[in-house]
Parts: structure tokens; sequence; C-alpha cells
């Protein structure tokens, strides 16, 4: 099953159709650079193995937080290109709930065209990233007390 891009959240259908527009594989390895150098610093503090995204050719730290009901996300890679996959999702599931999140399916990569320009390590990565950031949101999501 696709997704579309009405069914994905503005920030991320934003995304996608940047992505769209660069046609060539060189502009989709720009596009993510530019998302890669977006990354707010990730501290240094929050380099533990609890925050590290297993599967990962590279280095990946991931860590969320709720804010006013919303999961804020903070990500690094030792890598350029996989830090740019970071920056993306950062910031396509930017303001979003974790109910929001979690429901959401990683189809929406192939919409980018960058699944066949990823090595399939790095595809498995991404997939990695957003799966982390799933378990992440659900686990600010479980920390809420009712």
């Amino acid at each position: 099953m696709s997704s579309t891009l009405d069914s994905l959240p503005p920030a991320l259908a934003k995304i996608v159709q940047r992505f769209q527009r660069a046609s060539e594989p060189k502009r989709r390895y720009e596009q993510l650079i530019w998302y890669a150098q977006k990354l707010n610093e990730f501290p240094e503090a929050d380099k533990l193995p609890e925050n590290k995204v297993p599967g990962c050719v590279s280095q990946v730290y991931i860590t969320a937080a709720l804010d006013d009901g919303k999961v804020v996300f903070q990500g690094d890679s030792d890598s350029q290109l996989t830090k740019g996959l970071v920056g993306l999702l950062v910031e396509g599931l930017h303001e979003l709930t974790p109910t929001e999140i979690v429901q959401l399916t990683p189809d929406f990569i192939q919409e980018t065209g960058l699944n066949v320009s990823l090595t399939p390590s790095r595809a498995n990565g991404f997939y990695n990233i957003f799966k982390t950031m799933q378990k992440k949101a659900l686990e600010c999501k479980l920390d809420v007390p009712n």
C-alpha cells in the first residue's frame, strides 16, 4: 500500500514534493545534505546506547520529548547522508502527536524517489531510523500520566 501526499502530515508532504521536484539523484543528495545542515546541534551527553538507532551502519542517535502533546525529535549521525535522512524525518515528523507518528508508514520514501538513489544499507538505515522514531514517540506517549 502506497501513501499518497494527501494522507501525509503537511510538513512531510512538503518534503516529499521538494524531493519530487529534484529529478536527478545528485539533486536529491544535495537536498539530503541540506537537511543534515538544518539539524540542531545534538548534545554529546545524549549520545547514549539507549538513543542509538539499531541496525545502522552509521552511528545514529535519536531523542524524543513531548512538548504540549507534540513530539519533538533531535538526531545526529556521523554520516552526512544519513544525517540528512535524520533531518528529513525530524522536520517531517515535527509537531505531530505520538499517535499520528505511530500511524504513519515509511512508504513515503518511495514518493521522494530517494529509495532508488540510496544504497541498500542506507535504505535499511532509513527504515531503522523511522522505526526508532516511532518507538520513541510511543514511549513519550506512555510516559504521560493520565
